[in-house]
């Protein structure tokens, strides 16, 4: 099982069972880790075309958050550095996350002997590997257009996107890591993003060379691509490339039963239990009908981690979470 809540539901959590670790609680079988990375020290200055809002925060790509609303809860609006430019040497001096490749490699070999001393397995969080890390830069408006185009500010900042993100995957595979999360969203509500041959041409190369940093520095580390909406067209080649586990399958937009049907000799699964339907408007029994559908379906083989789709939002009951953790129970009866 996995499960994320969101700040909400953290709070909520902590008042309904007095603990502060969701992760424990619910007895989650591995543990999240991630590459610490720093950003300018002066990001405002990145936006020489822009006034950003007072109450805006910066990531460690330089790209800013603000606030869509009060009522935003991890939505944010984002502001783009690079919209607008049109000189290579701007987007060639544009400023990359920083990090100390053999100090992040120590600080996480450390974290990951701990958890497995532990007895669980750790998963390093890495998407937004490529494209979402890219076009939040550019602005998806320009980069999409730099792509159609070939306009050589697509290859030169994907690429430089692509090398930070190979560095990355080396850190954590060098570090033990079990499970490495990849992925970008290339799929929307019932359609792809983009057309599969300007994924091909443009994306799927430099994510085959993140997946092979990786398993150059640790071969057997498992390979799991995260990616919202409708991806269909392209699961044959994130297989090709050597993706293992797919995450979410949003019920809302791929039915499990066909994914599973198609791909399940070759792929194993992650999330499946909608945050759109299920979780925040179905009854305690539509959500175990569902964990028991879902995991039923892998059957003896295994290849699921049931859980939900997406962080769960305030809208989502809590006895709908509990429901979740005892439908697990009553399909694992020994745990």
């Amino acid at each position: 099982m996995d499960l994320s809540l969101c700040d909400s539901q953290i709070e909520r959590f902590r008042r309904e069972t007095g603990s502060t670790d969701v992760a424990s609680y619910f007895r989650l079988p591995h543990r999240w880790i991630g590459v610490d990375m720093t950003g300018r020290e002066d990001p405002r200055s990145l936006y020489p075309r822009e006034t950003l809002p007072e109450r805006t925060s910066f990531d460690a790509w330089g790209v800013a958050h603000s606030a869509g609303s009060e009522a935003a809860y991890h939505m944010t609006r984002l502001h783009h550095p690079l919209r607008g430019a049109t000189d290579l040497a701007e987007i060639d001096a544009y400023p990359m996350p920083h990090f100390d490749d053999a100090a992040e490699t120590a600080r996480l070999s450390e974290r990951v002997r701990a958890i497995h001393e532990s007895g669980f397995a750790t998963v390093a969080g890495l998407a937004q590997t490529i494209w979402e890390s890219a076009w939040a830069i550019r602005s998806m408006e320009d980069l999409m257009v730099d792509m159609m185009s070939d306009d050589d500010a697509a290859t030169l900042l994907l690429d430089r996107v692509a090398d930070v993100s190979r560095r990355r995957a080396r850190v954590v595979a060098k570090a033990g890591c079990d499970i490495i999360q990849i992925g970008d969203d290339i799929g929307m509500q019932s359609t792809p993003m983009m057309s599969i041959d300007l994924w091909r041409d443009w994306l799927k190369p430099r994510l085959a060379s993140v997946i092979d940093a990786a398993r150059a520095a640790k071969p057997d580390i498992i390979i799991f691509y995260h990616s919202c909406g409708f991806v269909l067209p392209f699961i044959d080649d994130l297989i090709d490339i050597g993706v293992e586990v797919l995450n979410p399958i949003q019920p809302e937009s791929m039915s499990f039963e066909a994914v599973h049907r198609g791909y399940g000799d070759r792929l194993s699964f992650w999330g499946t239990i909608g945050t759109q339907s299920t979780l925040p408007f179905g009854s305690t029994s539509d959500v175990r009908d569902a964990v028991r559908a879902n995991v039923t379906r892998c059957g003896e083989r295994g290849g699921i981690v049931i859980g939900p789709t997406h962080l769960v939002e305030p809208e989502v009951p809590w006895e709908n979470i509990v429901a979740l953790r005892e439908a697990c129970d009553e399909l694992s009866p020994t745990r």
